[in-house]
Order: C-alpha cells, then structure tokens, then sequence
C-alpha cells in the first residue's frame, strides 16, 4: 500500500541544516521526491549527500529574493511534474531590545522569517491547487515558534516575525478551508530545538543586569531538549494527521498552557523556569 508521501513534490526551505535537513531526510524515508533551498550551499549539498540516490532538486538561495524563490518554487513544479506541499521553514534571529536593535537587523529578521514565509505561500499556492485538486491532498506548512505564543525580551524582532507567520497561517487556514479545503495548512511551533539559529543569531546587547560572558547558542543548545531529528517526526505525524497546529516539544506545550491560563502575566511564571520573570 502507497504512503501518505510516496512519490509526492516536497518543498522546504532551510534545507541545508537543522529541522530543514532532519525533515528532508524524513520525508525522504516515507518515498517524498524533493526541492530544498537554502542560502548555505555547503550546507545544501551535505543535506544531498546524506539523502543518497533518493530523489531530490538542491538550489542556493536568500529567501527575500522574491524572483529566485518563486523561480525555485515553479522550477521544482516543472521538473517534477507537480508541487503537493512547501514546508516555509527558513529562519534567523537577532538579540537585543528593541531600543538597541538596529533598524537593518530588525527588518532582516522580519524579511527572512515573514517575508519569505508568505512569499513561499504565494509562490506555491497556484502549484498546491493544482496539486490537491488532482490527488486530493496538499499541504502549506509554516514554521513559527513557541516566540510565536509568548513575548520574550531581547527578541522584539523574532517574537515579531513569529508572530506574524502565526496570523498569516491561522487566516490562511481559515480562507483555504472554504476555498481549497483539500490543502492542510499548519503552523508549528517548536520549543528549544537543537539547531544553529541560537548559535547564529547575531548578539547585540542583552537585558540590564544580564550576563555579558555567556556564549548564547552554547546556552541554547544546553537548555534545548528536542533534537531536530524529534522535531522533523513530529511535524511529519502532524502532516499525516492533517493538524492545523504543531506544538514541539514539553517547552513548547508548557508555553501554550501558561499564556492560556494566563495571558497578561505568563512571563512571571514562564520565568522561574527561563530566566527572568521580574515583570
């Protein structure tokens, strides 16, 4: 009996590390034909590397190049016959207050993570129609962030972004599911996972009082309790089940509960166990 992926178009930006490449490697497993981009070349070809003889289109690419993503998005559609799912996953961070955040670092944050985001939709929307009306499924996935349900000091610009990707989907679900029922949209948000976007995230400044010797992607990667590879499992079980929302991880269903119970003050409890928690 066919799998749920078997012989169907996957596209996922971010693909050359992280939850990109684990979720590559397992769709690629469940009989997924892939296009992954991402803006780390290297990266990308290790990702193909490691996907062997399976199926898969790798091209190098910053997604708030508008014209290069929807060439990839209709490239991959073109070569492999169709397009059944985009998993928007691409992400970078930046820390600092707002009031120390520079403007350029402020508006490539919300570029990269909610510029690329509906701009990977608009893309692959036309090919997803198609896709679901001649078998039936499609998928839209969007990749927000447990930054997605809470605010977190010193990440005005990633809680922005996250954010945004949130509404963006949740509308998206609502209209798609009177227009193209057939396409399942999701939205994830993963907890601490063990990926590079800590460790890459550009330092400017933290909180006063805040520890300036600390190596944060180093501390990040401490506290992070789901590996990639946990987070891409998930994301797929979610896909297969036709989930509108992905929570990852124990962190991430903590945070869900917490800003449920309580919306205007679950910082002061969120931060007995993240630091914090004076406001």
């Amino acid at each position: 009996m066919a799998g749920t992926f078997d012989n169907r178009v996957i596209a996922i930006t971010g693909g050359g590390s992280g939850i990109g490449r684990a979720l590559a490697l397992h769709l690629a497993d469940k009989g997924a034909v892939l296009a992954l981009s991402d803006k780390d070349a290297a990266g990308l070809v290790e990702t193909k590397r490691l996907l062997g003889n399976r199926p898969a289109r790798i091209t190098t690419l910053d997604v708030t190049d508008n014209v290069a993503l929807t060439a990839w998005i209709d490239g991959a559609a073109a070569e492999f016959g169709r397009l059944d799912g985009i998993i928007n996953n691409a992400g970078l961070s930046v820390t600092a207050p707002f009031a120390e955040t520079p403007r350029a670092d402020f508006d490539r944050v919300m570029a990269v993570n909610f510029g690329g985001v509906v701009e990977g939709c608009r893309a692959a929307l036309p090919h997803l129609r198609q896709a679901a009306a001649a078998t039936g499924d499609a998928w839209l996935v969007n990749i927000s962030s447990v930054f997605g349900m809470m605010g977190y000091p010193t990440q005005s610009a990633y809680n922005a972004s996250k954010y945004a990707v949130r509404g963006l989907t949740e509308a998206l679900y609502i209209e798609l599911g009177v227009t193209d029922p057939n396409i399942c949209v999701i939205r994830v948000h993963p907890g601490g996972v063990k990926t590079n976007v800590a460790r890459n995230a550009k330092h400017i400044a933290g909180m006063p009082g805040q520890r300036t010797d600390l190596d944060f992607g180093a501390e990040f990667e401490k506290a992070a309790k789901t590996t990639p590879e946990q987070a891409a499992a998930t994301i797929v079980a979610g896909m297969e089940r036709r989930q509108h929302r992905v929570l990852i991880g124990r962190d991430a269903r903590f945070v869900d509960l917490m800003t449920r119970l309580y919306p205007t003050t679950y910082f002061k409890r969120i931060g007995a166990f993240i630091g914090g928690g004076d406001r």
